[in-house]
């Protein structure tokens, strides 16, 4: 009979003694600990998952056995090694093996404490390259990318910003110059005030079909889909006579007459994927016809601006906006229908009796009724629903400042002065470097100056070369490392920095530069105010793209004829949308990290209510709007019922209990499987005739090679598996039942997701360790190595105290050793 395993509890005590024990208690009993409980399976005839510990050798003296022994104490507090059938210790031998190992760990820390844990020089990323130019110079950066040709930036366990994986190729400092040739341009771009010009627009508003229309006589410009539809037939209101864009940057005012067509309608409403009660929305995109057509998608069209709108008459609306020059509103219909070319035909066959009126003779020699000729019955029926401008208004740019806000941040509000070429040098460089440039700096941003000048070019010519060089100079590119006093501390400034890229991802401010971060008190109140600025809003969503991989949902695209509703209601910024504000709830409450794991409420519009089947959220014209929701079911709540999560961990088409147990293992846990040995058989159904997923992996843990990492995995997947590709509920795939139950190598069961959660909540502090890990690496720009484990236990140990808050798990961080050294 095997002895009985610790209870929920002694596993707890035995944890806590793991972080506080001091006593050694010598080699033999950690080596008859290993004989007894592991060899046989990681010896020298055996190594699972590659680990072999016979040949582990006490005291530590190198990282490798530091890791090791890591291993060994993650394994036995997720009380999942010895595996449960196999023979298992006694709580005393538990506890003495713990006190030891913990020991070994603590030795071997300190005795290796000079052989690493050190940051890796480190570039900007391309994110972090963008926000600081846009706060250098004091450009909107919301529809200007200088940055579309750098390569993509590498990335390590979806981390971007790690200084061993951040290369600087010759390519990339071709594209830093071309980068600051743009950037710098665009700055000075203005010389003298640009005229205020106005434009009014009242007719020739085409369709994309580039046909002209015999009912209207494109009369108005008709807005008849959301921007995102699968064809892209009509999701774009694009002004002909206004293709070339604005003459310069700056704020416009647009006013148009508008009027929301048909919002109750006598068709089928599933013909439109539409609310009927929502009003319609219109909002602007910026359109550039340099970057491809107007009337389809491109690269850069944020949303500038978004009105809803009454029904009745048409009404004149007005809207302030910023446009680059050269680029041109284009209107949009956010909550349109997903499908206009399949919702002409479908009324024009209603229709029959229009047919021959609109044919052409293509149509009729073919004897099929065309796209053009299904577009125009459809108008001439006139019940459809869209929107029609039926006038536009263009006036700017409005001068509001001079020079313009670029200049002023570079000159301050006087003009360009020859004479104090140096001065504005200086102090733009010291800004650009996070810290003093030094004298040899200065000489050779003013040699390229005078050389400029020298070939017969103007002194602002002279001074732009300056400033474009500044931008290609290590000191711009590269994150300082500057020291304390010859020490390995960081200085103050070299502080600034890193705190700034953590928490903003762009450069410190004067505030930060000016305050002495070395100071601990110091440190800890411009943390706070930093987290209380909306520029944190960065470092929720860089955090998030870079521990749960947000930054690729989409990156295997949901299937358009499965999950339409995916890209009509916009769920992927939705999806980021309720992580991102959840994460920053729990920030300004200092709210607990479970809530990670498991809570009742989360951040969502009315079409993310209506997909988690949650009902009516109130006034449908705030449906667009995300507010805190609570749940009266347990299903949902915490990162496990988010759909950002569960889409992230789909392949776009279905979904694999491997792929999600794995991404739970990484991200929720911390406990990432080896990868599996080359010799392992691919999981084919149709070799094997499983007829159920469930009995598919079943059936590949039959293998010995198998069966020691699936049965940490397959439990997990199982767990999520009545959540489709995109998140969505499903009590059934395929007519059978999901069993959404499993055991943990623990013996711990569930059955289904609500009672898995209940058990990761109980291991909250492995949880608490690894998002620990994870700050750190974050903010570091370094991964975490064993020599820093010992940090990351101390944060850990010490969070019960803050009621495991987030925020002040933040500042916990901010202020360890591993931040605050170079």
């Amino acid at each position: 009979m095997l002895p009985s395993r610790p209870s929920a509890k002694q596993w707890g005590l035995l944890f806590f003694l793991s972080l506080t024990a001091h006593v050694f208690a010598g080699p033999p009993e950690v080596h008859h600990f290993l004989t007894t409980y592991c060899n046989d399976c990681h010896g020298a005839e055996k190594q699972k998952g590659d680990r072999r510990f016979d040949q582990l050798a006490l005291p530590v003296s190198k990282v490798d056995t530091l890791i090791e022994i890591k291993d060994i104490l993650d394994q036995i507090n997720l009380a999942e090694m010895p595996p449960k059938k196999s023979k298992q210790p006694s709580s005393d031998e538990l506890k003495a093996f713990i006190e030891q190992a913990n020991q070994a760990l603590t030795q071997g820390r300190e005795k290796l404490a000079s052989t690493g844990g050190s940051t890796v020089l480190r570039r900007l990323n391309r994110h972090e390259y963008l926000n600081t130019i846009g706060d250098l110079f004091s450009l909107n950066m919301a529809a200007f990318d200088p940055t579309t040709k750098f390569p993509r930036d590498q990335s390590a366990e979806y981390m971007e910003n790690l200084g061993d994986v951040l290369q600087t190729s010759g390519y990339l400092l071709d594209q830093y110059l071309d980068a600051a040739d743009a950037v710098v341009e665009k700055a000075f771009a203005q010389q003298k005030p640009v005229k205020e010009q106005a434009w009014h627009f009242t007719k020739n508003f085409r369709s994309n079909l580039k046909r002209k229309e015999k009912d209207y006589n494109n009369a108005h410009l008709l807005v008849e889909e959301c921007m995102d539809s699968d064809k892209h037939t009509a999701g774009f209101g694009v002004i002909e006579d206004f293709v070339d864009g604005v003459p310069a940057d700056g704020f416009y005012e647009v006013k148009v007459l508008v009027k929301a067509m048909n919002r109750e309608h006598p068709y089928d409403p599933k013909w439109f994927g539409t609310d009927p009660r929502e009003p319609f929305r219109l909002g602007i995109v910026p359109g550039d016809s340099k970057a491809g057509p107007l009337d389809l998608p491109q690269p850069q069209q944020p949303m500038l601006a978004e009105v809803a709108l009454d029904d009745g008459d048409a009404k004149w609306i007005t809207m302030k906006i910023w446009l680059d020059a050269g680029h041109t509103p284009r209107f949009v219909f956010p909550n349109g229908p997903d499908d206009a070319r399949g919702t002409w035909f479908r009324i024009a066959d209603q229709h029959k009796d229009l047919w021959d009126q609109f044919m052409d003779e293509d149509d009729k020699q073919k004897g099929k009724l065309g796209i053009v000729a299904a577009r125009q019955i459809t108008l001439h029926v006139h019940k459809h629903p869209h929107i029609r401008i039926h006038e536009l208004k263009i006036r700017g740019p409005i001068a509001e400042t001079w020079p313009p806000a670029s200049q002023q941040a570079v000159l301050g509000k006087e003009a360009f002065q020859p004479e104090k070429m140096h001065e504005r040098l200086q102090a733009f460089a010291d800004q650009a470097y996070r810290r003093k440039a030094t004298e040899d700096e200065m000489k050779r941003l003013m040699a390229v100056a005078d050389k400029r000048m020298q070939q017969g070019h103007s002194p602002l010519d002279g001074f732009k070369a300056a400033l474009k060089t500044a931008l290609c100079s290590p000191g711009f590119v590269y994150l300082s490392q500057e020291s304390q006093d010859g020490s390995n501390k960081l200085s103050s400034n070299a502080l600034a920095s890193r705190l700034s890229y953590f928490l903003w991802s762009t450069m410190p401010d004067a505030e930060l530069m000016n305050h002495d971060l070395t100071k601990p008190e110091v440190l800890l109140a411009q943390t706070r105010r930093m987290l209380q600025d909306k520029r944190s809003n960065a470092f929720v969503a860089g955090f998030l793209d870079s521990w749960l991989n947000l930054r690729n949902l989409g990156g295997m695209p949901p299937d358009r004829g499965e999950f339409e509703e995916y890209y009509s209601k916009g769920f992927q910024e939705a999806f980021k949308t309720e992580t991102r504000m959840f994460m920053r709830d729990l920030i300004d409450r200092d709210a607990s990290i479970v809530n990670f794991l498991d809570s009742d409420y989360s951040f969502l519009n009315q079409p993310l209510a209506t997909h988690y089947e949650l009902g009516e959220l109130g006034d449908p014209a705030k449906a667009h709007e995300f507010r805190k929701v609570s749940f009266k079911t347990d299903k949902r709540g915490g990162l496990l019922g988010m759909g950002s999560v569960l889409t992230i961990t789909a392949n776009g088409i279905d979904t694999s209990p491997v792929t999600r147990g794995v991404f739970l293992l990484e991200n929720i846990l911390g406990t990432p499987p080896p990868p599996p040995p080359d010799d392992v058989p691919a999981i084919d159904p149709d070799v094997r005739g499983a007829k159920s997923i469930r009995e598919l992996l079943s059936k590949h843990r039959e293998s010995p090679n198998c069966y020691g990492c699936h049965q940490k995995i397959d439990p997990l997947g199982f767990a999520l598996e009545n959540f489709d590709a995109i998140g969505d509920w499903r009590p059934r795939i395929d007519k059978t039942k999901i069993d959404s139950s499993g055991e943990l190598p623990s013996g711990e069961k569930f059955e289904d997701v609500s009672g898995l959660k209940k058990i990761l909540v109980q291991r909250k502090d492995l949880f608490a360790r690894m998002l620990t890990d994870r700050l750190l690496t974050y903010a570091c720009g370094r991964r975490m190595e064993a020599l820093d484990e010992a940090t990351i236990e101390r944060i850990v140990a010490g969070l019960p105290m803050k009621q495991y808050g987030l925020r002040s798990l933040i500042e916990a961080v901010v202020t360890s050793e591993p931040f605050l050294s170079r």
